[in-house]
């Protein structure tokens, strides 16, 4: 038994495989955490005594009785110690040069996003990349961490701000408030919300704790970049706050009793665009300020120290007389005990030195062998000589220094073992990572082996069903799988997803991937006894390569070769606009060629194996027939590559250059808000009469209004200025007029909707069908202009541009065929995606689109939004694609299916290649900071293509008959 299925369907069905194979990958890749248990969880009681101090106290008497700490979010050092800090935070300012506060530079790790940050600070343990992902909807923290032990030890916690901490510690609090984290759009209320509660809260007593979790900075940073004119206001505002609360426990203070302290942090900095989520030196370094009498009163201004962000949880829990957390790895900041006797600091040291050997003996088989370890271990052992001597009595000077050299010697190991621990990060799920990685080579093997049937002019894959799953391979391949399976999970000690699952989803499992496996062998079987292609008899005889042909091939090989290195990812969009330009000048060659060289006909120009048959193509009767559009083809290319060096300009992407002052900069400065008014305005005029021409009367009315509700939102929101507005101020938040565009978006998008229903139910109206493409097209179009930034308009426009001139004067002039376009779109789209400012950074999606219209956090919508912003350039062209070869069924009627065939190969070989190398390059230096967020952008970019690839297949379904 065989089934033919279309080319289309084909591809679909394999990219959703891919997806699923992806997903499990994915899931081993980044395991989620095992939480310890609760009863595993530190206690003072299991706490051993000092080094031959027999029953002597277990822990030094706490150094602070109440603690508020006040968490800025998106902190950046430079908003503190810069600048910045000095004109805007002029208390916070003069207490860390004059006063009693201690100043250091808190090192975050890669993601910085805010809830795996909290969790650093609270646990002291790094947190996996995958939390990027959690960070949407955190879980209840059930691992040792700092607010367990204070609930624990009595101590009464108040929190307001951020809920991500009520989620992650349910019921700790006695009292709490909490406010959502992703609704950007607002950074008045979000503060408003925290600070209403500080005046009677800190005139009562009965709390221990006070956390502060304040949002603003963070969306202002999102909303308009940490150069805005709306950052002064707010840093001044957070200075008045922490000078009331300052000044508040300072006259609670009294004599002979604990101090307070107050603690200043940021969870995370903010880029040069505004975002988080990156490992760059803004997005990482967060100021530490701790102000407490207990400590000295500084005499100027001293550069701040560096330290980790987890060394805040060992700190801060010795320092409220609490167990350390048995998961941290961070180390003790030795500056805040300096008012602390010797036996006191080094009796600190040795519990943080003790609780970091034991998770080296639970995470390193060979523990003994660690150098930290050892060091330790040393410098327990002279610990314990010093306090043979204290204990006699003796007060010498041999005593003070060999206590010093006991200090240095736990310093030494303590840093050792953290970095030692740190480094522990890339603890795999190599079972489920290999077998989605074996369905990822499946999927793309399968379409490889498949391209000559899919790319005929007949475009039917004729898959092997019967022959594949009633064979004795086929059975032996389900019983090796499964008794694999069983190895695997009855031998190893570590948990396993896969293994996790029933039996009876896994044997399903099985029994797929060893069908796809039998079908794959069979179908390469068939080709090889075949001895040639089964297409080739029905293509052109001619089948060399065409020069174009040569660069589109070498150009995605090539591409995919560069995955391989970690300064070719983090600057991809070189690649991609190395390889656009390289085309252009391609298709200027052709251009020449066609019309000052050969003056071949239109007959002469079908040299693709691919073409359909001469029966199949009539002579257009389209293409430049009269001078004036001769030069406009010749001139097409040079408008692209014109069009490509301005949006270069337009937004510094990656990482070397980042930082670097573009277009972008200049035109969101509030002395340019005019010039920016003005470009946006021309730009949405010019988008409108570019794509209004094949819509319906209708369309083009809402198109119209759409656009003009478009500038309107940015008016409100203060991005652009209305003519009669002078004074610069919003004139609302946006909503009204946002969900004004989202119904002429949808109006459009359901009138093309139905148009496409009836071309494919009613009648088979090629012509209805093509028109119903435009104006779902235009309802993206015009969902794009609302999300985009007033200063990335342009990138619409030259999209636009770019693709009506291709489609008028080169695709279809030089008839190229349906490979040749989809690749040539699929190289457009990939170059967009990064003019946008986009890269393989985290910190580049832009999350303010996913809040445009909403008036509080809807999960669904936002996400829709943000994911449909950060890959418009790549949908724009998709949904282009499938509108031109729509277009082309007259020429051939194999057009679309072999676009989408094409498609999803493009997408499927970077992908499947990705994930080899991602498996290979584990345990490389820049997993986390560079490799990990690559494999997120390549798994979502896989997601979006299928959903266009399923949307080629609804297209296909009913194509007009051949004649």
């Amino acid at each position: 038994m065989t089934m033919k299925i279309r080319s289309s369907v084909f591809a679909s069905l394999c990219l959703i495989v891919e997806v699923f194979g992806i997903a499990l990958f994915l899931r081993g890749f980044f395991p989620v955490p095992v939480k310890s248990s609760f009863s595993s969880k530190s206690k003072l009681s299991d706490l051993p005594p000092e080094p031959l101090a027999g029953n002597s106290s277990k822990i030094p008497p706490p150094l602070f009785k109440k603690v508020v700490i006040v968490l800025i979010d998106a902190l950046r050092e430079d908003f503190v110690f810069g600048p910045k800090g000095r004109q805007y935070m002029p208390y916070t300012r003069h207490l860390v040069e004059r006063g009693s506060a201690h100043s250091f530079v808190a090192k975050a790790r890669a993601p910085t996003v805010t809830m795996p940050r909290i969790k650093a600070l609270t646990t002291g343990s790094i947190p996996g990349f995958i939390d990027v992902v959690m960070n949407l909807n955190s879980p209840a923290l059930l691992e040792d961490n700092l607010i367990w032990q204070a609930k624990n030890a009595g101590k009464k916690m108040v929190f307001y701000g951020d809920d991500t901490w009520v989620r992650l510690f349910p019921k700790h609090f006695m009292e709490h408030d909490g406010t959502t984290s992703f609704f950007v759009s607002d950074y008045t209320e979000v503060d408003n919300n925290v600070t209403r509660h500080l005046d009677t809260t800190l005139k009562r007593d009965d709390w221990d704790i006070l956390i502060l979790h304040y949002l603003g900075l963070d969306h202002i940073g999102h909303l308009t970049g940490p150069h805005s004119s709306l950052i002064g206001p707010k840093l001044i505002e957070m200075d008045d706050i922490l000078k009331k609360i300052h000044t508040s426990l300072i006259s609670k203070e009294s004599e002979g009793s604990l101090s307070n302290l107050l603690m200043l942090c940021g969870d995370h900095g903010m880029s040069e665009t505004g975002s988080h989520g990156g490992s760059s030196e803004h997005e990482v370094n967060t100021p530490l300020v701790l102000i407490s009498p207990a400590f000295k009163r500084k005499v100027g201004f001293e550069t701040p120290q560096s330290v980790e962000q987890v060394d805040v949880t060992p700190t801060l829990s010795l320092g409220l007389g609490l167990p350390i957390s048995q998961n941290n790895v961070g180390r003790l900041i030795l500056p805040v005990f300096e008012e602390s006797s010797l036996r006191d600091r080094l009796r600190f040291l040795h519990l943080n030195g003790l609780q970091l050997s034991h998770l080296i003996k639970d995470s390193t088989p060979s523990f003994e062998k660690d150098p930290g370890y050892e060091q330790f271990r040393i410098a327990e052992k002279s610990h314990g000589n010093w306090m043979k001597l204290y204990l006699e009595g003796n007060t010498s000077e041999v005593l003070s220094n060999m206590g010093k050299k006991v200090l240095k010697q736990y310093l030494e190991a303590l840093k050792s073992m953290s970095s030692s621990l740190s480094k522990q990060l890339g603890r795999y799920d190599m079972y489920s990572m290999i077998v989605g990685l074996i369905v990822v080579l499946e999927a793309l093997l399968l379409l490889l082996v498949s391209m000559a049937e899919a790319l005929s002019s007949a475009a039917e894959v004729d898959l092997p069903l019967a022959s594949s799953l009633c064979s004795l391979p086929f059975y032996l391949t389900c019983l090796f799988f499964s008794a694999v399976h069983v190895m695997m999970c009855t031998s190893t000690e570590s948990s396993c997803y896969f293994c996790s699952l029933s039996w009876a989803l896994v044997f399903g499992v099985i029994v797929f991937f060893s069908a796809l496996l039998c079908v794959v062998l069979s179908i390469t079987g068939r080709w090889l006894s075949w001895g040639n292609p089964p297409a080739k008899t029905q293509t052109s005889s001619n089948s060399g390569f065409s020069e174009l042909d040569t660069l589109l091939l070498t150009g995605t090989l090539g591409h995919v070769l560069s995955l391989g290195a970690s300064s070719f990812i983090e600057e991809e969009h070189q690649t991609w606009y190395f390889l656009l330009n390289t085309l252009c000048l391609a298709l200027f060659q052709d251009v020449c060629r066609k019309y000052f060289r050969e003056k071949k006909s239109y007959k002469d120009l079908e040299e693709s194996p691919f073409l359909p048959s001469k029966e199949d193509a009539p002579t257009p009767s389209y293409g430049p027939r009269g001078s004036n559009e001769k030069w406009l083809a010749l001139a097409t290319p040079l408008v692209s590559l014109a069009c490509c060096r301005v949006l270069r300009s337009l937004n510094q992407t990656g990482v070397q250059w980042a930082h670097l002052p573009d277009l972008g900069h200049w035109l969101n400065s509030s002395e340019h808000n005019v010039a920016l008014s003005l470009l946006a305005a021309a730009s949405l005029a010019l988008i409108f009469s570019l794509v209004q021409r094949r819509c319906s009367l209708v369309s083009k009315v809402a198109l119209a209004l759409g656009l003009l509700g478009v500038y309107s939102y940015r008016a409100a929101v203060g991005n652009v200025l209305f003519p009669w507005q002078r004074d610069g101020r919003d004139i609302s938040k946006g909503t009204v007029e946002a969900r004004f565009v989202y119904i002429f978006v949808l109006g459009i998008l359901f009138t093309g909707a139905k148009d496409l229903l009836r071309s494919q139910v009613i009648t088979s109206d090629g012509r209805l069908q093509s028109r119903g493409l435009w104006e779902v097209y235009s309802g993206v179009v015009l969902l794009a202009a609302l999300l985009f930034r007033p200063h990335n308009l342009p990138v619409l426009l030259c999209c636009l541009l770019t693709q009506a001139m291709m489609a008028r004067y080169i695709w279809k002039e030089l008839q190229y065929d349906a490979a040749q376009t989809t690749i040539m779109h699929y190289w457009f789209g990939q170059a967009f995606f990064y003019f946008q400012g986009n890269s393989n950074n985290i910190a580049t999606v832009d999350i303010s689109a996913g809040f445009v219209g909403l008036d509080n956090y809807v999960e669904i919508p936002a996400i829709f939004l943000t994911a449909f912003s950060t890959y418009a350039g790549p949908l724009l062209w998709a949904c282009h694609l499938v509108c031109y070869l729509s277009s082309e069924r007259e020429r051939s009627t194999a057009a679309m299916s072999h676009g989408c065939y094409c498609f999803a190969l493009l997408r499927s070989i970077p992908a499947a290649a990705y994930v080899v190398l991602v498996t290979a390059l584990r345990y490389h230096l820049f997993i986390w900071s560079v490799f990990s967020p690559k494999l997120l952008y390549e798994g979502m970019h896989t997601l979006v293509t299928t959903a266009v690839c399923v949307f080629f297949t609804a297209m296909d379904q009913n194509r007009p008959a051949r004649t």
